[in-house]
């Protein structure tokens, strides 16, 4: 919202480098991250790989649908084998600052207010670090194989008649932001001072992964629950930041 160029020479200009990187340097297989983001508008749930997704609701989520589109065009122009995951709501140690979880530690920790988007009625598939890596690791090697079944007619948007896959990696298993601020309160041993607010632009109300694919392809599915992920951040942000 405030800064879009920076995601158009990230997210676009940066990613066509890394394409034509791998064009050039003959790599066999690229494995990028797109995000649950490109989602955007839809609410037929869980959100699958097969459904339509030209309907963003930010900038940043048009970045990676393009980003995907991207990559298709180089897997059947140079036969760059292209896999993209779409990540739900990643979370867990030595993540992005400005996320949810440790913006809501450290102000319960510090006795701060916390922002509440949307009165607090939205769900996200939450997704442990442990899990997404376990799920690049084994996409990794794993090359696309064209789909016999693809047709123009009826065009599948997670594959291809080229090597290019599309895999969502999520904990397939929404969650209330109420009862994921709960499990953070319950860990600290401490509550937390809420601001209620709307829905923030370019905001969806819910998440929730279908990974019938990836279960399917490299027998993978998260399977942390919220309650032991938070725990293990919180014990890792404690020791780092230097909290009792």
């Amino acid at each position: 919202m405030e800064n879009p160029h920076a995601y158009v020479d990230a997210n676009i200009v940066g990613f066509v480098n890394l394409l034509e990187c791998c064009r050039h340097g003959h790599i066999r297989h690229l494995v990028f991250a797109s995000s649950s983001s490109v989602y955007g508008a839809n609410t037929n749930m869980p959100f699958s790989v097969h459904h339509n997704v030209d309907h963003p609701v930010s900038l940043y989520a048009a970045s990676k649908k393009a980003n995907e589109l991207m990559a298709h065009t180089y897997s059947h122009l140079f036969g760059l084998s292209c896999t993209g995951l779409r990540f739900f709501t990643v979370y867990g140690p030595w993540g992005r600052p400005d996320m949810a979880l440790f913006l809501f530690t450290r102000a319960i920790l510090e006795q701060h207010p916390i922002n509440v988007f949307n009165h607090g009625k939205m769900q996200r598939d939450f997704t442990y670090i442990d899990d997404i890596i376990e799920g690049v690791v084994r996409v990794m090697h794993r090359l696309p194989e064209p789909n016999a079944e693809w047709s123009g007619d009826h065009p599948d948007p997670g594959t291809s008649y080229t090597g290019y896959k599309i895999y969502n990696i999520g904990n397939n298993n929404p969650v209330e932001l109420m009862e994921f601020i709960e499990v953070i309160e319950q860990v600290l041993g401490r509550k937390a001072k809420k601001k209620f607010l709307d829905l923030q632009p370019g905001d969806v109300i819910a998440t929730y992964a279908d990974i019938d694919d990836l279960i399917k392809d490299v027998g993978f599915k998260p399977v942390t629950p919220i309650e032991t992920g938070i725990r293990r951040f919180i014990e890792w942000f404690k020791a780092y930041y230097g909290y009792n």
